[in-house]
């Protein structure tokens, strides 16, 4: 029934549940994942920030850890332009069958700008959208908290000298940090609602 299940993603932190919401649907009729973030353009096409597209990338590459932890067969996708446009294309360009998108963003107004997005997908695709609301506490705000847990995790599956070179980033309600180890670079994620560490084996972050 469904064979390509479309995330579109922000970062934010609530966009936890609507990640593990799409990969469930797709673990159940064996379809691909595909996640989406959209870079905003400014009023003159420019970009609202510089590091508007490297968190993008983290976005989407948070969600292709996950779905190949679960086994999902997943393809990324990083796009600028006007949200809701720029989904509703892809989706037509790709065949989507299904789409699956929180409520909500980030805080304030990033909040606001993911729930008009929402409103005028749900409205306009030719296609199933699934929103979820996304209501998750988050728990661990600190970085240097999470790189804490992170050490242990590391340090539990047998790494030894471990250090944390550089700061933690928080993307989708988990906590990605690097570490060195004994046996080179490692990647720990930390759930932020949860506080649970896990060593990364899939494709990660810079």
């Amino acid at each position: 029934m469904y064979q390509d299940v479309l995330i579109p993603t922000d970062g934010s932190d609530g966009t936890r549940r609507s990640i593990n919401h799409g990969l469930t649907i797709a673990g159940r009729f064996d379809a691909t994942v595909h996640a989406l973030s959209v870079v905003p353009e400014g009023p003159l096409g420019t970009l609202q920030t510089d590091e508007a597209i490297p968190a993008a990338e983290r976005a989407v590459e948070r969600v292709e850890t996950e779905a190949t932890r679960e086994g999902v067969d997943v393809v990324t996708a990083v796009e600028q332009g006007v949200p809701h446009e720029e989904i509703l294309a892809y989706a037509d360009d790709h065949g989507i069958d299904m789409i699956v998108m929180g409520t909500q963003g980030r805080t304030g107004l990033d909040r606001v700008l993911v729930g008009s997005v929402t409103e005028r997908i749900v409205r306009m695709a030719d296609v199933p959208v699934v929103t979820v609301r996304l209501t998750e506490d988050i728990r661990i705000e600190d970085p240097d908290e999470a790189a804490e847990i992170a050490r242990k995790t590391a340090e539990r599956e047998g790494y030894e000298d471990v250090t944390v070179p550089e700061e933690p980033h928080r993307t989708s309600a988990s906590w990605i940090v690097p570490l060195e180890t004994d046996r080179g670079p490692l990647h720990v994620h930390v759930d932020a609602v949860t506080s649970e560490g896990r060593v990364a084996t899939g494709p990660e972050t810079e």
